[in-house]
């Protein structure tokens, strides 16, 4: 079952989150913007209130909470409720897929990139944005995960981790860079970012759909 409880619980402290981490998340941004593709069809797994989906222009996103929906559904994405693990989509309808500090929470992430592969195109891409469990921040949030309205019902990874799920699911040609190397409420400007993992609390992976048979 999706862990949305927090979500459409808590759905207004996690809207301000955005604005009293300004820093934070624009640096998120600039690292996403490095590796999402600049023109095609775009979906957004776990769209959430649309507030990475929005500025970056991925018109399309899905998501379990029907609180987070009507957010960003205000914020001119058209929204779809559902799971990642059964994307209501036809076959080779998207160019890019997006996925957010998502994967952390759906309940099968294999299923969920299996789902993306097959909702992509050939050569699309699939971009997935993460805490880095091996990071500091990563550390903090494993040690306060009990107290936390939202990563209490989390799953962390580790960029090779993700990177692994990535090969298993079919997809080539992995770029991993990452960024926020300070703690959010201590992150006042927008960090650039850099090749890599383990060292920036946000990590962003992308891997391509190609032409070679997908594992099974």
């Amino acid at each position: 079952m999706a862990r949305i409880s927090p979500f459409e619980n808590y759905h207004r402290r996690y809207e301000r989150w955005f604005t009293h981490h300004q820093g934070a998340y624009h640096s998120e941004l600039l690292a996403i913007r490095a590796l999402l593709p600049w023109q095609g069809l775009g979906l957004e797994i776990g769209v959430g209130s649309g507030r990475i989906a929005a500025p970056l222009g991925v018109p399309f996103g899905i998501d379990p909470s029907r609180a987070m929906l009507r957010y960003a559904s205000r914020r001119r994405i058209h929204t779809v409720q559902g799971v990642a693990e059964s994307l209501p989509f036809a076959d080779a309808t998207f160019d890019y897929i997006l996925v957010v500090t998502t994967i952390c929470f759906v309940d099968d992430p294999a299923s969920m990139l299996s789902e993306a592969w097959r909702v992509l195109r050939l050569h699309g891409s699939v971009c997935i944005g993460f805490i880095d469990r091996e990071s500091s921040l990563g550390q903090t949030y494993l040690a306060q995960q009990p107290r936390n309205l939202f990563y209490r019902v989390a799953t962390f990874y580790s960029g090779g981790e993700v990177l692994l799920l990535l090969k298993k699911a079919g997809f080539s040609e992995p770029v991993c860079i990452q960024t926020l190397f300070d703690p959010p409420g201590d992150t006042t400007g927008i960090q650039s970012f850099r090749v890599g993992s383990g060292a920036g609390a946000f990590v962003v992976v992308r891997g391509n759909k190609d032409t070679r048979a997908r594992p099974r």
